[in-house]
């Protein structure tokens, strides 16, 4: 069993963990912002009072706040760091065609769409990089074993059944598998396989199973009970890599979407949300087990961040892109005052978001199960 981090290496994992991650996202909304020729004020990587920054030729102040949870652009003209314009009779005619809020529709959905875009790109460049070099893992999709009275025994799998489909979804490989159980705690899964060149369909409920990981921490994981064949390891030239990659992104940004919407639904539990605390807390943990374990992690929480930031939540990317969307279908603008309210009830939506999940990773932390000892 390893140590537990201590708190200052938690910490600046976690700092060199979510600063790259915010700067390429920004860095893509300023990339695409001066690809159109868009005036900027300024780049900063973290909120409240600037630690440090400087102004570059053009201009443009760039800077390092002081809590590093994320950043942001700020496009001249904008009367905030969400992007909300100026009054348009305060702004110089000749000044409009560099400022953001007066650009046309289809560069301000592409500047907006940048930074998301990006984070996404950096999670398939890190799997491509890791799949060209260590190769991809394959084990075939047919069952040599199976976990004496686990879900599968009661649902009568047996060895040699050949996996086609798990809740819908087609099976290349037995690790295909685990995603899907990995979503479905506690939940029913269809699952369609082959016997003796018939295609049979059963349905399994996974069970909960709890282990404790490498750091003593306990945990609960959804379980079938299916052991595959030996596995493999597949080598991937260059182009596979990255074509293998994209797909490893997408499966992912699939379970992602997934989760979500089960949660929404009371499938799952809104507990199971974590926030900065848990990924300063799993940073920490990554950061004691090689570069290799800081990296992968570091591109899952790449795919988050974009993930996040594409939720049609006013504050958020995809807020804007929503709000773009309704002047396409409108062939207008929104008016401003309805930006306005809009911003501000998502600027409330993530802050009860945000006091939603530091309160479960503070209940996973047993903080209060300990206040409440002291109490009693």
């Amino acid at each position: 069993m390893l140590p537990s981090p201590g708190i200052l290496f938690t910490i600046l994992m976690f700092v060199a963990m979510i600063s790259p991650l915010v700067f390429i996202h920004e860095m893509g909304h300023y990339l695409a912002g001066r690809m159109f020729n868009t005036a900027v004020d300024s780049f900063s990587i973290g909120f409240g009072r600037e630690i440090f920054g400087w102004t570059n030729r053009r201009g443009e102040r760039w800077k390092v706040g002081w809590l590093p949870l994320g950043g942001y652009v700020k496009f001249t003209g904008d009367a905030n760091a969400a992007s909300l314009p100026q009054e348009a009779a305060r702004v110089n005619p000749a000044e409009k065609p560099f400022l953001f809020a007066f650009k046309p529709l289809w560069q301000r959905a592409i500047i907006v769409a940048a930074g998301p875009f990006v984070n996404f790109a950096a999670a398939i460049l890190i799997f491509a990089t890791f799949i060209a070099i260590y190769g991809q893992s394959y084990t075939s999709p047919v069952v040599s074993n199976i976990v004496t009275e686990s879900a599968a025994d009661r649902a009568g799998l047996a060895p040699g059944d050949r996996i086609l489909k798990v809740d819908g979804k087609a099976i290349e490989r037995f690790e295909d598998i685990i995603g899907i159980v990995m979503i479905n705690p506690g939940t029913p899964v269809s699952v369609d396989f082959e016997r003796a060149g018939a295609v049979r369909n059963i349905v399994l409920t996974p069970d909960l199973i709890e282990e404790k990981d490498r750091f003593g921490k306990t945990f609960t994981i959804p379980r079938i009970g299916l052991i595959g064949e030996e596995r493999g390891v597949i080598e991937r030239g260059p182009v596979e890599s990255l074509w293998y990659g994209t797909e490893a992104v997408f499966a992912t940004t699939g379970m992602m979407v997934e989760g979500l919407v089960q949660i929404v639904t009371g499938r799952r539990s809104v507990k199971e949300l974590g926030g900065p605390l848990k990924i300063a807390e799993v940073s920490g943990q990554a950061g004691t087990m090689g570069i290799e374990a800081f990296v992968n992690l570091m591109a899952l929480v790449s795919i988050n961040l974009g993930f996040i930031n594409l939720l049609p939540i006013p504050m958020l990317d995809g807020g804007h892109l929503a709000i773009y969307a309704a002047e396409a279908v409108r062939r207008k603008p929104i008016p401003p005052q309805v930006q306005e309210w809009a911003f501000m009830t998502g600027f409330a939506l993530l802050i009860s978001f945000m006091l939603i999940v530091t309160w479960n990773d503070l209940a996973s932390f047993g903080v209060f199960k300990h206040v409440a000892g002291l109490i009693g």
